[in-house]
């Protein structure tokens, strides 16, 4: 027997989400289903009831899969089967993620498992901001301990009206596109991007997100309330830290460790120095008191560790390479570094440092995604590679990480807003960072290289985009508290805050925070929004110094690419029977022809070649193949046949007319070879269109 629960929630528009437990996939620790409209997310979550020995962290993995059939299609592709997480199940992932993870318990060290699965699909309704509502939902109706509920909500906005969840159609009228989680009290993760709008406009956004939130919270709290199961939360192995060494070892590192951090040193230097201090201090121990003892030892230094380079900043105002908070780290940029690229950047900021460069293609290379939710084909995309050795690092290289997916995702769209249309400049942009050494944020780099590499390309960016990572240390017993620009790897480790912002010198095109204390106050935010303009302001000035404005052509290497728009109708003249009439003229003019339709009616001809004169000669035959015959327009035509009753003259491409043998010449023609023969070049005039 099905017993069934639901929950429903309304949105300020009027529109409804329901969440139902107790149906589908009884066997895991806790699941629902959230349905808004046609939409529907099956979530499930599984924690384990023992834990691996050693282990020293949280466990949890977020999966999030798109079935096809949700929205009516097969899987292209010889294997007709969902494979492995495309680019857009990847991102969902780590929203649901960075959301759900602060809120377990530091001491829960049991495996963990959520999965989302989409099992209907309707543009009505993006299931993106529905996901961590159903992650969160299915541990609120299960017997997990976990500090939620909490939700998210993403925020469109129309002609100045805000959106919560908004559909396909909206998104693409939005100037903001944002997801914001959060609990019923604090404000956990922001993510998204803008057309360059202020910081009292992203403030006003998160705030409208956070009530639509609260309510969804409330939600769940009342679900939870009519599940027996959810009443009593498990008992689990707390993996914790004996608090007599833990208070020994503090007592004993605690000076020595506040004096490294107060003495400013580079990131090496520093990590000698606390390894040291470590290292002499369990020397003083014998194996049997280490065997014992030891990994509470290693967890109570770090304790310490990290409240001696907090203090160090919350009373001396003085960061661990010397830096006072607002201080940008130096910088320096080179463009034009790689000889065969076709535009080069590289962007260094103290210890982080990205080589990032652009190639440019024909509409041919644009990159596809084939999704359920959002299907599209990208002229202009960004690829993200974090090696190893930027870390002082060696370990295995593989395919792309979902760290450097999301990280070349927030760069992506960062400067997307400021890209030209595929009309104002038909070429595919592929921008690929290659970050060479990192302490610090590298997607913010990655942004600044960006835009100093298409630059170097000619690219016709709008404006140039830098971006900065903030920090925040805070002290919850006193309120006491630092922001700090342009954090270092370690400040973002040991911080409260890590929190990203983008954008041009008028305003803000992309951001990504992640808060990991409760109770953020917004004059905190605003705060740290002010200070990011001001070193977003800074960089853009020190990237101006090598250069401030895109070149104005491109390098003699690169391909050139000429566009226009035609009507849809002459798609089929210009291809030809089997693809005739394009590969002939291809060859022809040692040309590549790419023909993108438009929803308008219209399509976008691109022709890419290295001869100027050749290619000039394709675009011109392209324009005679989609020029319409006028009536009384004299035409130089060349004769194509010959019959008894006259000759039919191709006046335009794959347009041709009867010339009559009465209207060939002004005396009496008795045959038409007399006059006129295949191949001949004539001057007619078009007297009717039949």
């Amino acid at each position: 027997m099905i017993d069934a629960k639901t929950q429903e929630i309304k949105l300020n528009d009027g529109r409804t989400i329901t969440i139902e437990t107790g149906k589908l996939a009884k066997q895991a620790d806790g699941s629902v289903v959230v349905r808004m409209g046609d939409t529907m997310l099956l979530a499930t979550v599984v924690s384990s009831k023992d834990i691996r020995d050693g282990i020293d962290f949280f466990p949890l993995s977020v999966e999030y899969r798109e079935n096809f059939s949700a929205g009516g299609k097969i899987p292209g592709g010889y294997i007709k089967r969902e494979t492995r997480p495309n680019e857009i199940e990847i991102l969902t992932c780590r929203l649901v993620d960075r959301a759900i993870r602060p809120l377990f318990n530091d001491d829960y060290r049991h495996e963990t498992q959520i999965i989302i699965q989409l099992l209907s699909y309707s543009e009505e309704q993006t299931p993106e901001g529905l996901a961590c509502l159903a992650a969160s939902s299915a541990i609120a109706v299960s017997d997990l301990p976990f500090n939620g509920p909490v939700s998210e909500v993403r925020v469109g906005r129309v002609d100045g009206q805000f959106i919560a969840n908004p559909s396909k159609e909206q998104v693409a009228k939005s100037d903001i596109d944002m997801v914001i989680a959060a609990t019923m009290d604090n404000v956990m993760m922001v993510e998204g991007e803008m057309d360059e709008i202020s910081e009292e406009e992203m403030i006003e956004a998160i705030k409208f997100a956070h009530e639509e939130i609260k309510v969804q919270c409330q939600a769940q709290l009342d679900l939870a309330a009519q599940i027996e199961k959810a009443q009593t939360k498990r008992d689990y192995i707390h993996v914790g830290i004996d608090e007599a060494i833990a208070d020994k070892v503090v007592g004993d590192l605690y000076q020595k460790l506040f004096d490294v951090a107060a003495n400013p040193s580079s990131k090496q230097e520093r990590s000698e120095a606390f390894t040291n201090i470590l290292n002499e201090y369990l020397e003083q121990f014998s194996e049997e008191e280490l065997e014992e003892k030891g990994d509470d030892i290693k967890k109570a230094y770090k304790k310490a560790q990290k409240k001696a380079v907090r203090d160090v900043v919350l009373q001396k105002g003085l960061r661990l390479d010397g830096r006072d908070t607002q201080t940008v780290r130096p910088i320096w940029t080179e463009i034009d570094l790689l000889p065969t690229a076709h535009g080069s950047g590289v962007f260094t900021r103290g210890e982080t440092q990205s080589l990032t460069t652009v190639t440019l293609g024909n509409s041919l290379d644009g990159q596809t995604l084939d999704g359920i939710s959002d299907s599209r084909e990208d002229h202009f995309y960004l690829h993200y590679n974090f090696p190893p050795f930027s870390t002082g690092e060696a370990r295995p290289m593989r395919g792309a990480s979902r760290r450097e997916i999301g990280h070349g995702n927030l760069a992506w769209r960062a400067l997307k807003p400021m890209v030209p249309s595929q009309e104002e400049f038909p070429y595919t942009i592929r921008v690929v960072s290659d970050i060479l050494e990192s302490n610090g944020s590298s997607s913010m780099a990655t942004v600044c290289a960006g835009t100093l590499a298409m630059m170097d390309a000619g690219v016709k960016i709008k404006k140039p985009v830098s971006g900065i990572a903030m920090g925040l240390i805070y002290d919850a017993e006193t309120s006491n508290y630092a922001v700090l620009s342009d954090i270092l790897g370690d400040e973002d480790h040991l911080g409260d805050m890590d929190f990203k912002v983008a954008g041009t010198k008028d305003g803000i095109t992309a951001t990504q925070m992640d808060i990991k204390i409760d109770g953020l106050a917004y004059e905190i935010l605003i705060k740290a929004l002010y200070q990011a303009k001001e070193g977003r302001l800074h960089i853009l000035n020190e990237m101006a110094k090598t250069i401030s404005v895109p070149k104005p052509d491109l390098k003699g290497h690169v391909p050139r690419i000429e566009s226009q728009v035609i009507s849809s109708e002459f798609i089929g003249m210009i291809i030809g029977p089997g693809g005739k009439h394009i590969q002939e003229l291809q060859k022809t003019t040692e040309t590549t022809i790419a023909i993108d339709e438009r929803d308008n009616d219209t399509a976008l001809v691109s022709i890419s070649g290295k001869n100027a004169e050749l290619l000039n000669q394709a675009m011109e035959k392209i324009r005679l193949m989609c020029t319409k015959p006028e009536k009384g327009e004299t035409y130089e035509g060349k004769v194509k046949s010959i019959l008894d009753f006259g000759a039919f003259i191709e006046i335009l491409p794959g347009k041709e007319g009867l010339l009559h043998i009465s209207e060939i010449a002004h005396h009496r023609v008795k045959d038409v070879k007399d006059e006129l023969e295949e191949g001949q070049q004539v001057e007619v005039k078009l007297l009717d269109i039949d």
